[in-house]
């Protein structure tokens, strides 16, 4: 009968990779903000999001249902748009962490943590060792004149 050993050698390989390659740990996973499932359309059209027709321009959408404390959606140039969570990263839901927006920067109360609207960045992170989250970023794509923001 006929050896295979370099069968043998891929198979365990394989295997080797199969158990290094797959983790459970949700390290990536932000433990103040709970995960939640929502569809909104944004009609650029109507004057309440006429701002998102203009590169650099951010609306914060504040409708029950959409996100936890509403969203900040952003036109970033080239017919992109990015949409961010408006609930402070680094906290759980409060009285004081709903972003504020100041220009293309929206700030958290609770900390005067500030974040970059267009890539949801925590901009002064501190250095202190410890783990800091930037913005919790949700889909949004544009078909004509609609931005559909979903999570």
């Amino acid at each position: 009968m006929k050896s295979f050993p370099h069968i043998s050698r891929c198979l365990s390989a394989l295997l080797l990779l199969l158990t290094f390659s797959c983790s459970s740990d949700g390290t990536n996973r932000n433990p103040f903000l709970p995960e939640i499932g929502f569809r909104f359309e944004v009609n650029t059209n109507l004057p309440l999001y006429s701002a998102l027709n203009n590169d650099g321009n951010s609306v914060y959408i504040n409708t029950q249902g959409v996100g936890i404390r509403g969203v900040y959606v952003t036109n970033t140039g080239f017919s992109t748009y990015r949409a961010f969570e408006a609930s402070c990263p680094n906290h759980s839901p409060n009285e004081c962490s709903t972003l504020e927006q100041d220009g293309q920067v929206a700030e958290c109360g609770c900390d005067n943590f500030r974040y970059s609207l267009f890539t949801g960045q925590l901009l002064n992170r501190p250095d202190d060792g410890n783990r800091y989250y930037d913005m919790l970023e949700y889909r949004a794509t544009r078909s004509g004149n609609v931005i559909l923001i979903s999570n």
